[in-house]
């Protein structure tokens, strides 16, 4: 093993330590070592369905040996799994237009815009574990408060915080210190530890949450309650397949939830719920959004909470 291999085996092995699962990235690069969903062969660890750099990262000192004793592959660190969220606050790339709001406030990037923010606010943001990354950007590492599931967050999009200013959460990863590219390597500032999300700034990049499900029986005309079923079971697949990025899982949630209302209610087969959700979330388990295993637990979950309050198709007399 070389210096190389050695120093990022170190590293790996010592984030490990902490609970944060790490998976390998190429040498010199940002981008996942592992293949990708068109290249699997389904074997090995994907033998019951592809599984990406987030299901397939860890925290075991074997194979996170066995893998930089391979190559000296940089850290990649799966946000969510690691129970962080991280702002990344970016730098403007050569010729980048800087958007009119902030040139007028001498903002030049991230950093600045966070730091405008923060002031407009009146707060300011403890010390916590922090990484500056080869392009003079930093990654502030805060401990993800429980119960919620941050997703991602990207510039002013969305739930994003501001221009130059992305969140990594859970479907998200940071590449760790330590890493080289060939502009430079990312490098930890301090020894500080991470901290947990400010509350203010947690109700800020939390989700929005799920629309309620209904209760209570479906009364339809005269013999039309198959065609309310089927009506119904579109409308909860396109529900699944149309989920914006940061809604994916809450969405399948709630489908499922619907849906286990009506097999309690009488009005669908269980096994067909099963296989109406499978179907709908196929595309984005095939993109790695989540695995089959997750995806399961998030249906019976569902299922689970919908048959509490059970839905009945009743025909008009």
């Amino acid at each position: 093993m070389n210096a190389g291999r050695g120093e990022l085996c170190r590293v790996a092995l010592e984030l490990a330590g902490r609970g944060w699962p790490v998976f390998p990235l190429r040498p010199g690069s940002k981008r996942p070592a592992l293949h990708g969903h068109t290249g699997c062969a389904g074997a090995g660890p994907c033998a019951d369905g592809h599984q990406g750099w987030e299901q397939r990262a860890t925290t075991d000192p074997g194979r996170i040996r066995a893998a930089w004793t391979a190559g000296a592959f940089n850290i990649g660190l799966p946000t969510g799994r690691a129970g962080l969220v991280v702002i990344d606050l970016d730098t403007r790339a050569d010729g980048e237009d800087i958007p009119p709001e902030w040139a007028g406030r001498g903002v030049i990037d991230g950093a600045g815009v966070l730091a405008a923010l923060l002031a407009e606010w009146g707060r300011e943001l403890p010390a916590t574990y922090e990484v500056t990354t080869p392009s003079g950007g930093r990654h502030l590492y805060f401990r993800a408060p429980a119960g919620v599931e941050f997703r991602n967050t990207a510039g002013d999009g969305g739930h994003g915080l501001g221009w130059k200013i992305d969140t990594r959460a859970h479907g998200g990863y940071v590449v760790a210190a330590g890493s080289h590219v060939p502009t430079g390597t990312y490098r930890t500032v301090g020894a500080v530890e991470p901290v947990e999300l400010p509350d203010w700034l947690a109700a800020r990049l939390a989700p929005p949450p799920p629309p309620a499900v209904p209760a209570g029986p479906i009364r339809t005309g005269a013999g039309r309650r198959d065609r309310y079923l089927d009506v119904a079971l579109r409308a909860e697949t396109a529900r699944v397949t149309g989920a914006p990025k940061s809604q994916r899982n809450a969405c399948l949630y709630v489908a499922a939830v619907a849906l286990g209302q009506l097999v309690a209610g009488g009005a669908l087969p269980e096994g067909e719920a099963w296989q109406v959700l499978r179907s709908a979330c196929a595309g984005h388990v095939a993109l790695g959004a989540y695995s089959a295993a997750q995806a399961d637990k998030t249906i019976a979950s569902g299922l689970r909470a919908g048959a509490k309050r059970p839905r009945r198709i009743e025909d008009a007399a």
